[in-house]
């Protein structure tokens, strides 16, 4: 479970060409502290648990700002990493360098629910191994999205669970609630991964299978 607000530099428009503690997400500790963690974990299953998605671009609103500045990772050029990007590409690449296997991404933070998978077939950054990202939520807030999609690391969207021209920041009456599982089958170790409606209707549903030797 990482923490994505509490060591991050300020939010800019994230297009720095080099790292810097004004460009830092996690953090150069707690990304130590990550890689170590994913180096010596002897699970099947590496889940990275981030409070801000990868490619959906999250704006900074906030009126005291400039316009153009970004709260998460992406920066919305759709181009090689800048920015908080470079920190995501490095931890990535440390991934794909030293086999670490069966890496899935849950993150939240933009209020609705979504599946996307990265590929560097698709990508402006390469140096990475294919992964999943599930998005979930909110459990009882305002709606919002769907959000627009930085290209960077390669992503393709294969679920989400609002549609286009939503009026924003829907109430819970309206039922557009989401909450996500997964469950591990031991002798097969797949992972079942479900994104669910406020009744609990599975609206989405995959099973990932483990990367065999």
């Amino acid at each position: 479970m990482i923490d994505g607000r509490s060591y991050r530099g300020p939010n800019t428009p994230n297009r720095q060409r080099a790292p810097a503690d004004e460009s830092a997400f996690l953090g150069a500790a707690q990304l130590r502290w990550l890689r170590g963690a994913l180096l010596d974990s002897p699970a099947t299953w590496k889940v990275i648990a981030s409070d801000m998605p990868i490619s959906i671009i999250v704006r900074d609103l906030n009126p005291d700002v400039p316009k153009g500045t970004y709260e998460a990772w992406a920066n919305g050029d759709h181009g090689a990493p800048l920015g908080r990007e470079l920190e995501l590409a490095s931890l990535l690449a440390f991934i794909k360098t030293n086999g670490i296997r069966d890496v899935v991404w849950v993150t939240a933070d933009v209020h609705y629910a979504s599946a996307t998978y990265y590929h560097p077939a698709r990508a402006l950054f390469t140096d990475f191994a294919p992964f999943g990202e599930f998005v979930a939520g909110p459990i009882n807030a305002g709606t919002f999205g769907p959000g627009e999609i930085d290209q960077t690391f390669g992503p393709e969207v294969r679920f989400r669970s609002v549609p286009d021209g939503m009026k924003q920041n829907r109430p819970p009456t309206e039922g557009l609630q989401f909450f996500g599982l997964a469950k591990i089958d031991g002798p097969t170790e797949v992972m079942a991964v479900s994104l669910h409606n406020l009744r609990g209707d599975a609206i989405y549903r995959v099973d990932l299978h483990p990367e065999r030797n």
